[in-house]
């Protein structure tokens, strides 16, 4: 039982940032917390894949109070989207999107993952199958792009409403919940920090059970 002010510090990188003042951290880092709860995984930093909503719903989450700890892991290869996923609209240009045994290891020790990926639906769906393939995890989606849970059943990963046919799961970790119309780039909306935030609060809840 807690008595009086609960103190958190939010850090949201491991070693100094990159890019205009420092201000977006470092791929490849992640930002430690006391108990592994709730990790939010971003994109790796550059031109088109900004990690500027993860530090929001990172801190917002904290401020909610919420009774867990929140880590945030800034990919190394977040780039691009993995090597067997279908080639849309021509060859992928630069790295392929993995993760390295550190990161999923990281990852596996929280409960609950919040991964967010950017705005094009076959990137989204095809990063989110990657990650869960190899991390045993409950995941809640954020993305700007429209997506539902049909979307990923049909590339073989379970999600709580809509599970693909039994010899077609290639996934060990589940999708729970999604988020969408979350603007990359941009600070997201109060509607936006309360849906991640009841997402997060439900699974929680059901692991509990």
């Amino acid at each position: 039982m807690s008595i009086g002010r609960i103190t958190q510090v939010v850090d949201c990188r491991e070693s100094v940032g990159m890019g205009k003042g420092g201000g977006i951290a470092q791929r490849g880092t992640i930002s430690e917390c006391r108990y592994p709860d709730v990790i939010v995984v971003a994109m790796s930093p550059g031109h088109r894949h900004v990690t500027k909503p993860v530090c929001d719903i990172t801190s917002a989450l904290r401020k909610e109070g919420a009774e867990f700890s929140v880590t945030t892991l800034v990919l190394n290869s977040g780039s691009g989207v993995p090597d067997d996923a279908p080639s849309v609209g021509g060859a992928v240009l630069g790295a392929f999107f993995t993760l390295n045994e550190r990161e999923i290891r990281q990852i596996e020790q929280h409960k609950v993952a919040i991964l967010h990926h950017g705005n094009v639906r076959s990137h989204v769906v095809h990063k989110v199958r990657k990650i869960l393939e190899q991390c045993d995890i409950a995941a809640v989606v954020v993305s700007q792009v429209p997506i539902d849970y049909e979307d990923f059943a049909k590339v073989g990963v379970k999600t709580a409403y809509v599970m693909p046919p039994a010899d077609q799961i290639r996934t060990k970790g589940t999708v729970m919940a999604i988020v969408t119309g979350v603007t990359r780039g941009q600070t997201p909306t109060r509607t936006n920090i309360a849906e991640v935030i009841q997402a997060v609060m439900k699974v929680m809840r059901s692991n509990k059970r």
